[in-house]
This record gives C-alpha cells, sequence and structure tokens, in this order.
C-alpha cells in the first residue's frame, strides 16, 4: 500500500510539473489515470460510493474521483486552499469504503509538496 502512495504522490508532482496550477480538477483527474496506467498501475475513475445505513444501502451519488489498485483513494481539488471540509470527505470516504489509505491532492498551488494531504483511517 506505501508503494502504490508513492506513486500517487510522485505521479501528481510529475503532472504538476508539466501543467503547473490552474486547470479544472477533472484535466488533473484525466493526467492522473494515465499517468497511473502508464506505470502499470490499475485505477478506477468516478467509483459509485453507496451509503450504507441500518442494514440499507443508499446509493446517494457519491463518486470517488479515484480508487487506485482498489485499496487507495485518491480525491483531487483544484481550489484556493484545502479546507477542513476536505478532509472530512475524504475521510468520510475511507470509512464508507472501508479504504485504510487516501489523499487529498490539490493542483491549484505554486509546489505541489504543498497540495498534498495523506490520510489513515483508523
Amino acid at each position: 500500500m506505501e508503494k502504490i502512495g508513492k506513486e500517487v504522490v510522485d505521479s501528481a508532482i510529475q503532472i504538476h510539473k508539466a501543467l503547473g496550477p490552474g486547470l479544472l480538477e477533472s484535466a488533473y483527474e484525466s493526467c492522473m489515470m494515465h499517468e497511473l496506467k502508464l506505470r502499470g498501475i490499475h485505477v478506477s475513475r468516478q467509483v459509485p460510493m453507496p451509503i450504507r445505513y441500518k442494514g440499507m444501502q443508499l446509493d446517494a451519488g457519491y463518486r470517488l474521483d479515484l480508487v487506485v489498485e482498489n485499496m487507495v483513494v485518491v480525491e483531487l481539488k483544484s481550489v484556493q486552499s484545502l479546507l477542513p471540509v476536505h478532509q472530512a470527505q475524504l475521510l468520510s470516504y475511507l470509512k464508507l469504503g472501508r479504504f485504510r489509505l487516501g489523499y487529498l491532492l490539490n493542483f491549484n498551488v505554486y509546489r505541489m509538496k504543498d497540495g498534498i494531504k495523506r490520510m489513515l483511517n483508523g
């Protein structure tokens, strides 16, 4: 899982170096998917995330930006700054999907390393 995390971070850095900040989130999402596939890593895009509540499964329209190797959730942003609500969103996704590791990547930064937030569930 840590190896996958390193590939996610390195991919984000390479994309940011090539494209810089200021593009739409969807553009970075497409590039992340392409970059990870070039590295031989399985990645799924816009993965439905149902909510389970008291024995009922609800399709509430939530989608994970990327799921890497069926283990790591990657949520992408292109915002002025990451807010606590963005972290809460990722943590909720990790809990709902029973994932252990997730990354919040904000591409709208001067240096990509300043836009990376690694989160663990549990």
